[in-house]
Parts: structure tokens; sequence; C-alpha cells
């Protein structure tokens, strides 16, 4: 009997979506533990994040005149609870209020981690390039794949079985990005941590919890990447059992 989108596969998302849970209540768990540690330096986010930019000979903010230079990385606070992101269409550091006003371990590893996307975008990063290339490709994929799919579900003519593969292929490039994010984000950790102990801007047992807090970060970007992989795989049986 052919599957349906509710069928025994689902059982096949149950891992990724535990390790998911997981994962979520890791960096929270973590983050909301190191939030609560200061560090001896009693540096903002913002201020570590100046200096990183500094200490890595990437222009910021601008010149005195409040113009900014071409290539200079912007930096300024946003709403929310870990907001915090590098939007390198602008080259803006976004930092949440906690973390761009914050002296905690969890706000400087953070900051500095959003400081790292900057410099690997000034360095031409490859896997950053070509991930900032193929994203707006990969966000359609990713919004329309289920949509098409699930139509294509219920055509039974040749037509559907076209829409459920055609959706097929729009998905494999939404996980096809999220693989390309693992190396950027992990190297972005590198980063941040090689640049927080060369600065001297955290000592050495803040690093281990600055560590603590970008792993656990990291966690949540291999479980999306394991979610995604596991919808794939569910979405060719269904569509082979309609063969």
């Amino acid at each position: 009997m052919p599957f349906g989108f509710f069928d025994p596969t689902i059982a096949l998302l149950l891992p990724a979506f535990a390790f998911a849970m997981w994962a979520q209540h890791k960096v929270k768990s973590t983050y909301a533990k190191y939030s609560q540690v200061g560090t001896r330096a009693g540096l903002t986010g913002a201020q570590v994040a100046q200096h990183v930019l500094h200490d890595a000979d990437v222009p910021s903010l601008g010149n005195a005149h409040g113009i900014r230079a071409e290539g200079a990385v912007g930096l300024e606070a946003t709403p929310g609870h870990l907001t915090d992101h590098y939007d390198p269409r602008s080259r803006t550091l976004r930092l949440s209020d906690e973390v761009y006003h914050g002296q905690s371990v969890a706000a400087l590893g953070i900051a500095a981690h959003e400081v790292g996307h900057a410099i690997q975008h000034n360095r031409a990063y490859a896997p950053l390039m070509v991930r900032n290339i193929v994203y707006p490709v990969c966000s359609i994929g990713s919004m329309g794949a289920f949509p098409l799919f699930f139509i294509g579900l219920f055509i039974p003519s040749g037509l559907g079985q076209t829409m459920m593969l055609a959706a097929i292929a729009l998905f494999t490039l939404a996980v096809a990005f999220t693989v390309i994010t693992l190396p950027v984000e992990f190297d972005a950790s590198r980063r941040a941590i090689r640049a927080l102990s060369s600065g001297g801007y955290l000592t050495q047992d803040e690093l281990t919890g600055a560590k603590k807090v970008l792993n656990a970060a990291a966690l949540t970007y291999v479980a999306a990447t394991a979610m995604a992989v596991m919808n794939l795989v569910r979405m060719v049986l269904i569509a082979n059992s309609r063969n």
C-alpha cells in the first residue's frame, strides 16, 4: 500500500527530533549558566567585538565623520534573546541587548563568534561565500518543498509524482545549505576562542566556559542538519512507494 504523509516512515524523524530538543535544552541551559559568570576584564560584548575586529585588521564602524569605510563592519544592538547574527549583506554585526551590553563569559563568547563570521567575510572564507551565494535559492527550496510535496501526494497521476520529485529536488538544496553551514559555524567558533585567548580578553578558566557555550550552540546546527537529512530520506521513501 502506498505511504501517506503520516505513515510509519515518520519514525525516521523521532531520533533527530529528540536530538534537536536536547540540543535546544543544552544551549539554553549552558547560556543561562555562563551568562551569570562575569569576566575579569570587565568588557562588554560590544567592546570585545570592536577589539577583535581591530586585532584582525578588519575595518569597523567608519571614519571620524561617521561615514563607513568600504568593507567596514557595523555593530549594533538588536532586540530579542539569542538573536545575535552577522548580516553579510550590510556587513553588520547585530548583537542581542544582553550580549551587546553584557559582561559575562557567555556574552563575550557569542560576540566573538559573530565577529568570527565578519572575519570570514573579510577573508573570503570559501564555505561562507558559497553559503551566501546559494542562500536565496535554498530558502525557496526550504519554504516551497513541503507544500509542493504534499499536493503531489494527493494527485494520483504522473503529475503528482513529478511534483513530488520536484519537491525533493528543492528540499535537497535546503539540506545542502544546512550541510554548508556546519563548517562555517565551527570555523567561526574556532576563530572566536583563538581571538579571545590571544587578545587576553578571557582567562583560561573563562575560555573553558566560552567553549562550552559555543559548543552547545554548534549542536543546534548539527541537529538541524540531522533533521533535514532524515526529512529528505523520508520524502524519497514516500515518493518511491508511489511507483
